[in-house]
């Protein structure tokens, strides 16, 4: 989702290094990227070398889904991704990007097992937007606005930066993945406060809770890691390993190891601040989901729990209507973010989403349907679950982004997400008429792993329409005049689309 340079994701995300000269000061340091704190180990700390400050690149690199690989006999990092390659030499002012050789102002050096790149290089080459706060050792990162019309938009979902092995039992031992009754992990992630495996075969998950420290454990029998799980995430050599987790107050880390050889279990912690109620999602489609979302118990597997429709089901008499359900993003006990002026984002996408509405139902043609029209809050299952049910043509979340308070950055524009390849067109046409609508800077369409825009059936978009910590975005967000505006732009481009 945070589209980067190329060059930029070589320089600023890469990790694997050996301890460099001349730093200034051994505080604690901090990477916020485009408003989102980075985890950072104690090795990878940002370093200031020759009044030149320098930053951890696979830190970042595996925050946005790149390929790294280490040759450590030559001491090269080499970063691939759609085929482009670039190299990284330590101890080498020189780089290579896509054959070209680049100068860098400091070479890169290694930091135990980290290796670190010139921040101010990076900003240069890539149009990256970078501070450095030196009051709170913190690097500030602003994503580049994406080019205009790409056809192929970077799919951005969280990685994990590896750390210190689990201490959840592993016996050291690797599965054997040339067993056929053996199924595979292939990748991780914590998103949208649900952990996410992605998993090839039938598996049968078991789902407990500890106490003595507050904990969720997830068993994951006659399983092993898959080649795509090595690729994709750190396993160290006692088969275990650790998911960074940020933005969820209650999760402090999610591990993972290979518990068992015989027969072989993965093993995966969730560990928690405090106790918390989930349910599991199993319907043998590739993923198994662990929801920390709502009040909800363990749920049986390949069992949803039946939502309630919010509006009047579409009537059935004409066979060409198409339903669309438009969500106001956030409400009741969830405000969303917070303006500059302490406005909740709540406030923001609930008239819009009536807006929206109000003006679908004029159309004889289309049927709409609220997820919310009061200020309550539907969960997100309940969101996704609802234009199921209903069986809708279209989904549409309303949002507006923010930043936290004291980030260096201050990005403003709208921006449009979709998850999966068949929402594609539907975000690229509505967002060219939001773009113009809202009036603020393009930052384009993206691809991200929302619930919302995942486990709904149907084409399904999620709009920021602005971001809130932006005083110009604010100001017009909270307007009736932009939120009527956006309403008319979200009404073309569903009507384009559809081809009414």
């Amino acid at each position: 989702m945070k589209k980067f340079g190329f060059l930029a994701l070589l320089l600023l995300l890469l990790v694997l290094v050996h301890p460099g000269t001349g730093y200034a000061g051994s505080a604690e340091t901090h990477i916020n990227l485009d408003g989102n704190d980075l985890k950072i180990s104690k090795e990878a700390q940002v370093q200031i070398v020759n009044g030149s400050v320098m930053v951890p690149l696979r830190v970042v690199a595996e925050q946005l889904g790149y390929t790294v690989k280490w040759d450590n006999v030559t001491k090269t990092a080499i970063i691939e991704q759609k085929g482009t390659t670039l190299k990284l030499i330590v101890d080498n002012t020189m780089a290579e990007a896509s054959g070209k050789q680049v100068k860098l102002d400091n070479p890169p050096f290694l930091s135990g097992s980290t290796t670190l790149v010139p921040l101010r290089f990076v900003g240069e080459q890539t149009g990256t937007t970078v501070g450095w706060d030196n009051v709170t050792k913190t690097v500030y990162l602003t994503s580049p606005v994406p080019e205009i019309g790409g056809s192929d938009p970077e799919i951005t979902v969280p990685q994990p930066t590896p750390t210190a092995p689990s201490d959840n039992g592993s016996n050291g031992n690797t599965a054997n993945e040339g067993n056929s009754s053996v199924a595979t992990v292939t990748n991780l992630s914590f998103i949208d406060n649900q952990l996410v495996i992605a998993v090839n075969g039938i598996i049968k998950p078991t789902v407990f809770t500890m106490t003595d420290k507050d904990r969720i454990v997830v068993d994951l029998p006659n399983t092993g890691f898959g080649t795509d799980f090595h690729q994709n995430l750190s396993v160290g050599k006692n088969q275990s390993g650790q998911l960074t987790v940020t933005d969820y107050p209650n999760v402090s880390a999610v591990r993972y190891s290979l518990f068992s050889s015989s027969p072989s279990t993965i093993r995966i912690v969730i560990d928690l601040n405090s106790a918390n109620s989930y349910s599991l999602i199993n319907a043998n489609d590739g993923l198994i989901i662990v929801d920390l979302n709502g009040t909800s118990v363990t749920l049986p597997e390949t069992t949803l729990p039946e939502v309630p429709v919010t509006t009047p089901p579409p009537s059935t008499g004409n066979t060409d209507k198409k339903i669309i359900v438009i969500d106001a993003g956030h409400g009741g006990k969830d405000p969303g973010s917070s303006s500059v002026n302490k406005l909740k984002e709540k406030d923001f996408t609930l008239p819009t989403a009536l807006k929206i509405a109000e003006l679908l139902k004029k159309e004889p043609n289309i049927e709409v349907i609220l997820t919310r029209s009061g200020d309550t809050y539907p969960t997100l299952q309940d969101r996704s679950n609802l234009a199921n049910n209903v069986k809708a043509d279209l989904f549409i979340s309303v949002h507006a982004n923010s930043i936290p308070a004291g980030s260096k950055s201050n990005p403003s524009g709208t921006e449009t997400y979709y998850t999966r390849n068949d929402s594609l067109l539907f975000a690229q046409t509505v967002h060219k008429y939001l773009a113009v609508a809202t009036g603020l800077q393009d930052r384009g369409v993206r691809q991200a792993n929302y619930h919302v825009t995942r486990e709904t059936k149907m084409p399904a978009i999620l709009l920021e329409c602005g971001y809130l910590s932006n005083t110009k975005d604010e100001a017009l967000l909270f307007t009736p005049d932009i939120q009527n505006k956006i309403a008319e732009a979200v009404v073309l481009g569903i009507k384009e689309y559809l081809g009414r």
